[in-house]
């Protein structure tokens, strides 16, 4: 057993891994436990930071601080957004949120699989297929863990099987880009090297890859600050929020995501998102 305390101000451990950007995290009483990489890892909250403890020995712990992104400098991201009456509230309602920096195809299949799903449903199918698919992983106590399934060993695996783990419509997207992915068509790490529009591009030349799970991809995995995805919950946020007495097309909502919320428009999104996801009714 290893353990560490990560210094960190501002940092709500409890909302970020409930806020939709990712699907494998569970509560374990004031704990939450979970997979990074190849490691199997307990988080826990404290008045000083982020305790964490890992079931081997670390050389560092900088894949945790990576992936937790406890470095960055929230504060100043924050006086990036607008000075506006439903950013100050959803900031205020979601304090300490945090944008995570995942794994890209753990990130991509994830989204893939999210299509038209409510979160408690997406995180059902992801878990069944690691349990099915999935190398298992050494926990503290003996409970089933998994890594997360190779895009090899999704690309190896027939459209039936994908099905079997209840994604329907979604599991030949799912095949189709493991095996763009895995025979080296689509290279994830030259993205990062991109600029966003590019990068946008590449994602959407995948099946069901359109511009919502693209920016996701971005966003979550890649550090585009500027990838502003919209789905139902942000078209919902920007209209009865910032248009509420009259009906704004989806071209208008757009432009105004595009343009309104500055260089960390991606970080504002995942602040409205769970703001409107949770708080109002």
């Amino acid at each position: 057993m290893a353990e560490i305390i990560l210094p960190v101000r501002d940092y709500d451990l409890a909302v970020t891994l409930d806020s939709g950007q990712v699907f494998r995290w569970q509560r374990e009483n004031d704990s939450w436990i979970g997979v990074v990489g190849k490691k199997f890892v307990r988080l826990t909250q404290i008045e000083k930071g982020i305790r964490a403890e890992a079931g081997e020995p670390q050389e560092d712990w900088n894949w945790l601080r990576e992936f937790l992104q406890t470095e960055i400098d929230l504060a100043a991201i924050l006086k990036t957004f607008p000075d506006d009456e439903p950013m100050r509230n959803a900031v205020s309602a979601c304090h300490g949120l945090r944008l995570l920096r995942q794994d890209p195809w753990e990130c991509l299949a994830s989204f893939i699989l999210s299509s038209t799903k409510q979160i408690v449903q997406i995180r059902q199918i992801v878990s069944q297929l690691c349990e099915c698919f999935a190398q298992p992983i050494e926990t503290f106590d003996g409970k089933a863990a998994f890594l997360f399934p190779t895009t090899e060993k999704i690309a190896s695996l027939s459209e039936a099987q994908l099905r079997s783990c209840k994604m329907g419509f979604r599991a030949p997207n799912l095949l189709a880009a493991a095996r763009e992915i895995a025979s080296g068509k689509l290279d994830l790490e030259k993205i990062r090297a991109m600029n966003y529009t590019d990068a946008q591009h590449e994602l959407m030349k995948l099946r069901g890859v359109g511009k919502k799970i693209a920016d996701c991809v971005l966003l979550f995995a890649y550090g585009f600050d500027s990838a502003f995805p919209v789905d139902i919950w942000i078209e919902r946020a920007l209209q009865q929020l910032y248009f509420p007495r009259r009906r704004v097309s989806e071209k208008k909502l757009l432009h105004f995501a595009g343009t309104h919320f500055g260089p960390h428009a991606g970080y504002a999104q995942q602040y409205l998102f769970h703001y409107m996801r949770t708080k109002i009714k």
